[in-house]
């Protein structure tokens, strides 16, 4: 009799099913409804659109809850735009035109095909089950999005799901990062230079890190041999992002383990297929998209 193959663990599962679902929820950074409508409240910035729109489900917090969630933005532009953003705008007034704004700007990249497909409808049951088997517990960024309402519309339950997924996995990461012994910086400058996500010069003005800082960090990963005397990842420090990213998916796998492998995989190919529709549809204007995603620095 021919063996069966052994099923994906929910540690397997985590990582690709990340990627599947992550530009589900990231659309929201780029979408000029966002912009539109955060500007007309009056947060006229786009960093404190960001960092408001992001953290305002966690309540009218400090800039120092913010840094803290956010890890690898420097603390100093957080506190240039937080809590001077609530008092422009209410923290519940802001979640409300969030939502707002991920409706509006879905059913423009979507179409309304899409927005009615069965796949559409099963990727958020899906998604809103696998939700089911996260814990707040040392997650505040994931906890907080977690005490919002569900939405009805099935393209906004699958981003709100999408949302708590990626919020989840990325409160896990931080605490993979804290135990690895990386600061913000260290971890955005060994993101960087293993060559994924963002370049350098958009991650270092948009996270807010000086050019001296930026050294500084690189100094220390020089020390610890995971940059070489060049600035270039070594093979250790390969290794090593690697068994950060696997220690964050072992922290992650709850939900991917609750929905077992088939779902987790119809989820996921659920995923793949309407985010690369809505990067077709110029969702991230300017960005390399090829229907994965990676996980969350901070």
């Amino acid at each position: 009799m021919t063996a069966q193959p052994t099923p994906p663990t929910g540690t397997e599962l985590a990582r690709p099913g990340h990627r599947s679902v992550e530009a589900l929820h990231s659309m929201i950074y780029f979408s000029p409804d966002a912009d539109e409508a955060f500007t007309a409240l009056g947060l006229d910035t786009r960093p404190m659109r960001y960092f408001a729109g992001r953290a305002a489900p966690m309540g009218a917090v400090g800039a120092g809850i913010v840094a803290a969630t956010f890890y690898n933005f420097n603390p100093r532009i957080i506190a240039e735009v937080i809590p001077r953003a609530w008092s422009i705008a209410a923290p519940a007034t802001v979640v409300e035109t969030r939502f707002r704004a991920a409706d509006a700007s879905l059913r423009r990249l979507l179409g309304p095909e899409a927005l009615g497909s069965d796949e559409l409808a099963e990727a958020a049951a899906l998604a809103r089950r696998a939700t089911d088997a996260c814990r707040p517990e040392a997650r505040p960024l994931f906890a907080g999005h977690a005490d919002l309402d569900w939405p009805e519309a099935p393209h906004l339950v699958l981003w709100h799901a999408a949302s708590l997924l990626r919020e989840h996995r990325g409160d896990g990461h931080l605490m993979v990062l804290q135990e690895a012994g990386l600061t913000g910086a260290q971890a955005l400058v060994l993101q960087i230079t293993s060559g994924e996500g963002l370049s350098r010069k958009f991650a270092q003005l948009s996270r807010g890190w000086s050019d001296q800082e930026w050294q500084q960090a690189q100094d220390e990963l020089r020390q610890r041999g995971l940059l070489d005397d060049a600035g270039e990842i070594t093979a250790a420090g390969r290794e090593f992002r690697e068994d950060v990213e696997h220690r964050t998916d072992a922290l992650a796998a709850a939900p991917w383990a609750h929905l077992g492998a088939e779902n987790a995989q119809r989820l996921a190919g659920h995923g793949k297929q309407l985010s690369r529709l809505i990067a077709k549809a110029g969702a991230f204007p300017g960005q390399a998209f090829a229907g994965g995603g990676r996980a969350n620095e901070g």
